[in-house]
């Protein structure tokens, strides 16, 4: 057996993290909806053993939805309601539910229908599942506002170039590149016309803010934990309706050729259990405090205006994507940063550490041109700190701030 070096195993020990929420402004934008609660911290300490919440597994069900202590039964079963959903299942990663979804909603070679701004990950769990994409177009610079009415028009193509619709519509619901937030009932509608299942992709959404996928028309609601809802990484949600439970959460039928041993109670698209330790218990830990916080989001798109305001202030800079901000992601266009970089030492990589060196993180190094930003859940005074600091480094670099 190959022995490996103390000196190298010292490095795994006293690990600690660079940028402490105490410590720093985070402004990276997909971690801002994944800060834990305190309550998340605690528990994680406390269920961070493997198979932890596995204690009290009832053998008659032996499936993660089954436990009731600690009570993941009825966290499933709240988080369903939260989401104005019939079901939900708690599952590694949101590409993971996409994943999940694709493959027991559609056949080799069949199509989803996607926005043009979706996640790559939306394009590869597509792939792995052996199908194919149209893409509905958008309007590119400076809105990249998706034309969401072109759903219709791609269900049709499908259906004239293959004799049937898609397997499924997905739509992103805030884009990761613009955070534009698309209208989801619009496309919920045109997916009922035509009977085609509608995932609605709320990975920025879901859990930061208001989100009824009944109202919305979705049948499938996928989001992501450890980016939206104050948990661990991997944590990933997959919710539905009651209609589309026989074919996403499908019991196995396989059965051993010599042995004739069967799973009948497993979920085979979720390979039987997913998150079985610490992520699953800081989602539910922090739950009551993503409850109490999606109430606050017109104060968090308020912060995110204001810092646009203040950001554009400076000289060639605006803000890309629909106006006025309806989420908290945005993403910055400023020339002259830019400008200011190509003449400053250290390049593009001077505007990330002026603002580390103010206790400010989470803009890409090296960005200038194009950073993407997220004040989610900062209180306004952090949020007015971040606006101070671009201007003062605006100032500094002789750029014309109103």
């Amino acid at each position: 057996m190959p022995k490996i070096p103390k000196e190298r195993l010292e490095r795994y020990l006293g690990l600690k993290r660079d940028f402490k929420e105490e410590r720093y402004i985070n402004l990276n934008p997909i971690q801002r909806g994944g800060v834990l609660s305190p309550e998340a911290r605690k528990a994680l300490a406390e269920f961070g053993d493997g198979y932890s919440t596995c204690d009290w597994c009832p053998p008659k069900a032996a499936r993660l939805d089954a436990i009731e202590r600690p009570p993941i039964a009825q966290f499933m079963r709240d988080l369903a309601e939260f989401l104005g959903m019939d079901i939900a299942r708690v599952v590694t990663r949101c590409r993971e539910a996409k994943f999940i979804a694709f493959t027991t909603l559609g056949e080799p070679g069949d199509y989803v229908v996607v926005d043009g701004l979706a996640h790559y990950s939306t394009y590869t769990a597509i792939e792995l599942a052996r199908l194919k994409v149209k893409e509905v177009p958008h309007s590119g610079h400076p809105e990249f506002r998706v034309d969401l009415n072109a759903y219709a028009d791609k269900i049709e193509e499908v259906k004239r170039e293959t004799g049937k619709l898609p397997a499924a519509v997905l739509l992103t619901h805030v884009d990761y590149l613009y955070g534009n937030l698309n209208d989801a009932a619009a496309v919920g509608k045109i997916c009922k016309k035509y009977g085609v299942p509608f995932l609605l992709n709320a990975a920025y959404t879901a859990g930061v803010m208001p989100i009824d996928g009944k109202k919305l028309g979705a049948d499938i609601i996928v989001s992501s934990g450890h980016k939206s809802w104050a948990a661990s990484a991997p944590t990933g949600i997959l919710a539905l309706r009651e209609e589309l439970a026989d074919r996403v959460l499908a019991r196995s039928k396989i059965v051993g050729d010599w042995s004739k041993r069967k799973f009948g109670l497993k979920e085979y698209a979720l390979l039987g259990c997913t998150v079985m330790g610490a992520p699953l218990i800081s989602l539910m830990a922090s739950f009551p405090h993503v409850v109490e916080r999606v109430e606050r989001w017109e104060e968090e798109v308020e912060n995110a205006r204001y810092l646009v305001e203040q950001l554009e202030r400076i000289e060639g800079t605006r803000q890309l994507g629909v106006k006025p901000k309806q989420h908290t992601l945005t993403h910055m266009e400023s020339e002259g940063i830019y400008r200011a970089s190509e003449k400053h030492k250290r390049r593009g990589f001077f505007l990330y550490e002026e603002l580390k060196r103010r206790g400010i993180v989470g803009v890409q190094p090296g960005l200038t041109k194009h950073f993407k930003l997220n004040p989610y859940g900062l209180p306004r005074e952090k949020v007015e700190r971040v606006a101070k600091a671009f201007l003062e480094i605006a100032k500094e670099q002789g750029l014309k701030v109103s």
